[in-house]
């Protein structure tokens, strides 16, 4: 056997997704799954996807944190498919390709259930990779920058191994995701699936759900509500936040080109938790006040992704400003709670 990082040399090569991928006169479209792909982020994905005159795209989601409304534009069209599933248990279906999003990945919703968070994670993934395997389809992950932790290294590159604890209330999530990784490549280098990890860092924008506990989000919502604005002891932790369509981008690119990853997507503009608030201040209500609350325990004290790879490997960088990507969040948020700007 083979001992080399990438493809096993004696490997089967897994199949191709269907006999007419060979047929002489049948133009066969992309087939795309998307799971996860009612929440957040996989609902813009869905819409990039299905932008794309080439791609069927097929969403399971089983909405425990994701929405039927961020799909209703699709609702009905020919080539989308929406199926109401939790990715614990085996899928059977033939695709091409495999987005791999299903997981809460807010702290909220991921302590609220964390042993279904971690089934999620890892057998969720190993569903899927058995998915792949059995259709020949390529598969992308999205793991996440809390892999490194609480890092010890700033900013963190690929290379990092993280500074996690495994027994903490965000290890469901932390280690999960790392597991999943693990797991992507032991199939890669066992059974020769094509594989993509990205490993994506705070992402905003609209559809995020209001009151998910996550920075962004709970800023513009207590801005809007005209309630003070709740940062957490000292103010001084470090995060980098990217808009949702340069992320979309970044997936994309990842999933389209020859490398496997890990690759961090993420922007690396990084700003202290108090000059986010006044940022969010400034935009939406300059009347709110800033306050102070404890802190959760396992807080990362810096987060700022090295996209050197992005840049070099897929040609990817964010384009947007948090300055110009609240306004947009903020219109989406203000619809929702039915909260219209002062005059």
């Amino acid at each position: 056997m083979a001992s080399n990082g990438d493809n096993n040399a004696s490997a089967k090569p897994p199949p191709e997704p269907s006999p007419l991928r060979k047929a002489k006169f049948f133009q066969a479209n992309m087939r795309i799954l998307v799971t996860g792909g009612a929440g957040f982020i996989g609902s813009h994905l869905v819409d990039r996807l299905m932008q794309n005159e080439k791609n069927e795209v097929i969403v399971v989601d089983n909405y425990f944190t994701g929405s039927k409304d961020n799909l209703k534009q699709w609702f009905g069209h020919p080539r989308f498919e929406l199926i109401r599933h939790d990715v614990t248990e085996p899928l059977l279906i033939e695709v091409d390709q495999i987005y791999h999003l299903a997981c809460p990945a807010s702290p909220i919703f991921y302590k609220y259930n964390p042993v279904k968070t971690i089934k999620t994670n890892v057998i969720g993934t190993l569903n899927m990779l058995g998915l792949a395997k059995r259709v020949g389809a390529r598969i992308l992950l999205t793991s996440t920058s809390e892999v490194y932790g609480d890092p010890l290294i700033h900013p963190q590159d690929e290379s990092y191994w993280g500074n996690v604890n495994p027994i903490g209330v965000r290890s469901c999530y932390d280690e999960g995701k790392r597991v999943a990784e693990t797991l992507m490549f032991d199939y890669h280098r066992q059974h020769g699936i094509e594989i993509r990890i990205a490993r994506i860092f705070n992402t905003y924008g609209p559809r995020m759900n209001i009151d998910d506990g996550r920075v962004v989000s709970n800023f513009i919502a207590q801005a809007i509500r005209n309630e003070p604005l709740t940062v957490q002891l000292p103010g001084t932790q470090t995060r980098s936040f990217c808009y949702v369509s340069d992320m979309v981008d970044g997936l994309i690119r990842l999933m389209e080109g020859d490398n496997t990853g890990p690759i961090n997507i993420g922007n690396p503009g990084e700003f202290t938790m108090l000059e986010l608030a006044e940022n969010v201040k400034e935009l939406i209500n300059p009347d709110v006040q800033i306050i102070t609350v404890e802190n959760t325990p396992d807080d990362p004290r810096q987060r700022k992704p090295d996209i050197t790879k992005a840049k070099s490997v897929l040609g990817w960088e964010p384009t947007i400003k948090l300055s110009d990507g609240i306004p947009l969040m903020e219109d989406d948020f203000r619809s929702r709670l039915g909260i219209s700007r002062k005059k």
